[in-house]
């Protein structure tokens, strides 16, 4: 198969997972490659364009929540957690902290394989897509992956980007909560049921000039949310 030229970094302390997780991504057109802990991801980072990171929690040194974190804070690439800690609260700290998808050991590859293809295609790697989005007193930067009120850093979980990202890139239009699940696929479902309204409700606290009333991402009663970046109201906001 042909290489995409899209280049996965796993890090995990577990040599043989490594090596076979760089043989299965590579039979299916991506370019991989295996390090064991912060110190060498770093290195490696230095070094060579990555497109996504596959990351273990437990390492030695540094665990992978606070390299997660640091590669957030940092606008390093997306990030797959594959952990053995599969627990909700586990998923829900992974993704809180700003990692792009959570999957459980043990996994079917295919699944992983969906997955990265997934994050990769919300990171923007099909067609052109607008950086600076502005509306109100914010504006979002889709490539540094950043968002700013009033001129100061706001700082969003992986999953609240996700959500941002897929608002500001159907404005005007009303998407129902099971058209906002499909076009967020790639994130481990949340164990609530009502994860779309809990995530909006969060967003909300932080783009809104009053979240009690929002201008921006507004309730269509009956159908779902309509993110109108011009801030107009309308009926059932």
């Amino acid at each position: 198969m042909t290489n995409s030229g899209q280049q996965i970094l796993i890090v995990d302390d577990d040599a043989g997972l490594c090596d076979l997780l760089v043989r299965y991504l590579t039979e299916n057109g991506l370019m991989a490659s295996g390090v064991g802990n912060g110190t060498a991801m770093r290195d490696f980072l230095s070094r060579h364009p990555v497109s996504l990171i596959l990351l273990d929690l437990m390492l030695p040194g540094e665990d992978g929540l606070t390299l997660a974190q640091e590669l957030k804070a940092n606008g390093g690439p997306p990030v797959i957690i594959l952990s053995a800690r599969g627990s909700a609260v586990d998923r829900i700290v992974g993704l809180e902290i700003g990692a792009d998808d959570y999957l459980p050991k043990p996994f079917d590859h295919r699944e992983l394989l969906a997955r990265i293809r997934a994050v990769m295609r919300r990171g923007g790697q099909g067609k052109p897509e607008r950086t600076v989005v502005r509306f109100g007193a914010c504006v979002l930067d889709t490539k540094a992956r950043s968002l700013t009120r009033n001129g100061a850093s706001v700082a969003l979980s992986g999953a609240e980007y996700a959500l941002l990202k897929v608002f500001v890139e159907h404005p005007n239009q009303v998407l129902t909560r099971d058209h906002l699940v499909e076009l967020l696929r790639g994130f481990e479902r949340s164990p609530f049921d009502r994860m779309v309204d809990v995530r909006v409700t969060r967003l909300r606290r932080k783009v809104e000039p009053d979240h009690i009333s929002p201008i921006f991402i507004r309730t269509v009663r009956g159908l779902g949310y309509q993110f109108t970046p011009n801030g107009n109201k309308g009926a059932s906001a």
